[in-house]
């Protein structure tokens, strides 16, 4: 796979910034590349998004945001690509409703390729003759992180296409995660009361939705040293758990009845398979289990005496073990994997912290005080979500190394189900 980014010591910052932009395009085709023309057109559900609307959505972002804001008189490559491959931009303009963007046959695949050729030369052109424009540069590297976004959701979206086909098939041959011998003791490590430094701070990248820092006092609590297994979530099954309405919130119990749900996401009806992107594989006990919404979460931590932790909690406990480095993307894996103890850290490190799965964390979506959005239409990018969603905190096993960090939010509605997401545990101290 092309690198995340150019690691040179004395290249201008022009050429840098081209290099990487170069490299994140090319790792999109990369991604896509395993998928036939007729799985990167089909949507299954009103969540995902056909992978060549991924492919020519976060090509408009750069014709949208950087080619027509920042070079004076740039004609679009087709004006109807607008309304197509518009997301949720309303200051800019009408789209096409999310969930029936698996209708459009047109524009052809192959038109979006030329399209995305286009637009990069264009691109790499502008800031070439522009390698000093601090703005330019930061609309660049907001629609590369953009860009990495979409990623991951190709992934995530692709895998649930080829999980709905009736015909049992893979995104490619995977490496499967290593399989452990057992699963790592679980462990709650204490985290004393104390006042807590929050957000990203004015150093370096970060969306809008991570500023400003700001400081939230913890109450002493405890996190689990790993995330929950797929052997201890079918105990929850097992024992009742989806029939049990004093484990769940009201929400999730009328969810959970409404839609049937008895397993999450991608396990097999018998609870001994879990479809991957790498096919239908025996389903691990020790590695962590993945595909349950908010309500399967705090259902779970209700039936383990537990609860999720605070996005704050989290966040404070993270900051100590940066670099993010785990089970990303780059493994190969694309899957979660089973936690290995460190011995040398024993009591010390929280495992599974990054990558494997987005952890559910017991915090609403919320602006932060002071939380400011970005000008004009990029204003839209995060701060109007803040409602009615929950945080998920880490990346996942399909999340570009590099990309995440702590103060990075996500954020899903409560029922959903098709992203990588999991359980870490908590506990009041």
């Amino acid at each position: 796979m092309p690198a995340r980014q150019p690691n040179t010591a004395e290249t201008p910052f022009g050429q840098l910034l081209a290099e990487r932009f170069q490299a994140v395009r090319a790792a999109t085709l990369y991604l896509a590349a395993p998928l036939a023309v007729e799985d990167q057109v089909v949507q299954v559900c009103a969540e995902t998004s056909p992978t060549k609307w991924h492919l020519g959505h976060t090509t408009w972002f750069f014709e949208r945001f950087v080619l027509c804001t920042r070079q004076p008189g740039y004609s679009p490559v087709d004006d109807r690509y607008e309304r197509v491959f518009n997301s949720y931009y309303y200051t800019v303009g009408d789209m096409h409703p999310r969930a029936e963007r698996g209708n459009l046959s047109r524009p052809t695949l192959a038109e979006v390729h030329d399209y995305r050729s286009r637009i990069d030369e264009a691109t790499l052109d502008l800031l070439a003759a522009r390698p000093d424009d601090t703005e330019l540069a930061a609309i660049i590297e907001l629609g590369l992180n953009h860009e990495e976004q979409h990623q991951e959701l190709l992934l995530t979206d692709a895998k649930q296409v080829l999980f709905a086909n009736a015909i049992d098939v893979a995104y490619q041959a995977t490496a499967a995660p290593p399989r452990t011998r057992g699963t790592v003791p679980l462990e709650f490590h204490f985290e004393p009361a104390a006042f807590a430094e929050i957000g990203a701070d004015s150093n370096g990248f970060a969306f809008d939705n991570e500023r400003p820092r700001h400081r939230e006092w913890l109450e002493g609590h405890m996190l689990a040293n790993r995330l929950s297994t797929n052997g201890e979530y079918r105990e929850f099954i097992r024992s009742g758990g989806y029939s049990a309405p004093h484990l769940w919130l009201a929400d999730g119990w009328t969810t959970v009845r409404e839609r049937g749900w008895n397993r999450p996401l991608c396990w097999s009806a018998d609870l001994e398979r879990e479809y991957t992107l790498g096919g239908w594989r025996p389903l691990d006990e020790h590695a962590p289990v993945c595909h349950v919404s908010l309500y399967e979460a705090a259902a779970f931590a209700a039936w383990a005496g537990a609860r999720l932790p605070t996005e704050a909690e989290w966040e404070s406990r993270a900051e100590t073990m940066t670099p993010a480095r785990g089970n990303l993307r780059e493994t190969g894996w694309l899957h979660p994997a089973a936690a290995t103890a460190l011995p040398a850290a024993r009591g010390q490190n929280l495992l599974q912290i990054w990558g494997d799965v987005w952890e559910w964390c017991a915090s609403a979506y919320r602006p932060y005080p002071r939380f400011r959005p970005l000008p004009g239409s990029l204003g839209e990018y995060n701060g109007k979500f803040m409602s009615n969603q929950w945080v998920v905190r880490g990346g996942s096993c399909v999340t570009p190394a590099g990309h995440v960090r702590a103060t990075y939010r996500n954020f899903f509605y409560p029922h959903d189900r098709w992203q990588f997401l999991g359980i870490r545990l908590a506990r009041d101290a």
